[in-house]
Order: C-alpha cells, then sequence, then structure tokens
C-alpha cells in the first residue's frame, strides 16, 4: 500500500507529463501544416520540392520558438530558485 507521500509524488508528475505531451504534438503539428502547405502551393506554383523545404523550415523555425516560449516560464522560475 502506498504511504500518502508517495502518492502526492506520483499525482505532481502528471501536469509536467501532459505538457510534455501537449509539445511534442505542437511541434508535429507545426511540422505537418509547414509540410502540407508547402506542398500545396508547390502543386498550385509548379514549384516542386522548393516550397516544401520551405515549408518544413517554416514549421521547424515556428515549432522551436513555440517550445522556447512554453519552457521559458519554467527556465525563469528555475533561475530564480538558483540566485536564492
Amino acid at each position: 500500500m502506498p504511504s500518502p507521500g508517495q502518492n502526492k509524488i506520483s499525482m505532481g508528475r502528471w501536469p509536467v507529463a501532459l505538457r510534455l505531451i501537449g509539445m511534442g504534438w505542437y511541434v508535429g503539428i507545426c511540422i505537418v501544416l509547414g509540410v502540407w502547405g508547402g506542398l500545396w502551393l508547390d502543386g498550385k506554383l509548379n514549384t516542386k520540392p522548393i516550397l516544401v523545404i520551405v515549408g518544413l523550415i517554416l514549421g521547424l523555425v515556428i515549432a522551436f520558438y513555440g517550445v522556447y516560449r512554453m519552457l521559458l516560464p519554467s527556465i525563469n522560475k528555475n533561475q530564480g530558485k538558483e540566485n536564492k
């Protein structure tokens, strides 16, 4: 039978796990939408594969910038703890 303290520790991991899952979905969606947009524009403008590559790069940049913005509060909170 788990002790009350152990249950509290395991419940504290859920928000972190859900946040990481959300970030993974965010990255995946950004990349897929970038590639899909590039494929669609390539089909319309007959410029294969230039816009797919541009879409992929744009999706990666947006994904990593978004993850950075999501992690920024956690980074700042941890830096505040180190300075005290």
